[in-house]
């Protein structure tokens, strides 16, 4: 995990971004001035997972294999990510409390923007592989 100290400036900005759009999509789709969304103790949760999140991006992209291209395996990371982790927890985490196919839709949208804005900030800024 010596790959996190050495890309914490980018980890941190693709962190960063991420809570930036969540807040924006929360707040376009929060009903409620008052609510928990908009609470320091949530941001704050929210941000420590948009850096893990991030984390976990960066050491994927590292990882990447180079013949791919750069930019291919930037935007392919997250949404192979996405694909096969996040969405299907959403479907199932959410359709089991009954919401509707719209919220799911929507908070999986939320995600799979955060994530490939993450992987773009990330490459746009550089990633330093770990030492051999």
């Amino acid at each position: 995990m010596v790959y996190i100290l050495d890309n914490l400036v980018p980890i941190l900005a693709a962190a960063v971004a991420g809570l930036l759009v969540g807040l924006v999509w929360w707040r376009a789709d929060d009903p409620q001035p008052g609510s928990r969304a908009r609470s320091g103790g949530f941001v704050a949760l929210a941000f420590a997972a948009e850096f893990w999140l991030a984390c976990i991006l960066a050491g994927a992209l590292i990882l990447a294999p180079p013949e791919a291209g750069e930019w291919v395996m930037a935007i392919g990371t997250p949404v192979v990510i996405w694909v096969g982790f996040v969405l299907p927890a959403l479907v199932v985490s959410f359709g089991r409390r009954g919401w509707s196919v719209r919220t799911i839709a929507a908070e999986s949208g939320h995600w799979l923007a955060v994530m490939v804005l993450q992987a773009v900030v990330l490459r746009s800024i550089g990633l330093t592989q770990p030492p051999a």
